[in-house]
């Protein structure tokens, strides 16, 4: 697993874990980052993620439930719904990522997180996102 595969794990790891605990995804994500243990360590991409996803999570919502057919964002796996928002970030707001880098990687990450029907999904509305990218850019 790549260094940023990894940090996207950790990424949707810490998103889905603060929701679970009903925490502001920030004070976990710095609450990891002090931690002294080597294995625990979050690469700076994590932190550039997650910080990402809060910045722009009302407009990434928004276009989850706007494009995932029938599905609420509540309904949604919280696995799903995290490495939607990751792969979401990725494809909107981080140019550095090519945009089909950003969706195979949710989709992978669903594969192996998540339930059978996952990465189906997230590669579908990651793909509708990706399609329709340029109309919802200013």
């Amino acid at each position: 697993m790549g260094a940023r595969t990894k940090a996207r794990k950790r990424a949707a790891d810490i998103l889905f874990e603060s929701e679970q605990r009903a925490m502001d995804p920030l004070v976990l994500l710095a609450d990891r980052v002090i931690e002294p243990h080597a294995e625990a360590s979050v690469p700076q991409y994590t932190v550039e993620l997650v910080e990402g996803v809060v910045a722009h999570r009302e407009r990434i919502d928004e276009l989850l439930e706007t494009y995932s057919r029938d599905w609420t964002l509540a309904r949604m796996p919280a696995v799903d719904r995290s490495l939607l928002r990751v792969g979401a970030y990725e494809l909107l707001y981080n140019d550095d990522v090519p945009d089909a880098v950003a969706v195979d990687e949710a989709v992978d990450l669903a594969g192996q997180l998540s339930t059978d029907e996952s990465p189906s999904f997230v590669n579908g509305v990651l793909g509708r996102l990706m399609e329709i990218k340029p109309t919802l850019l200013d």
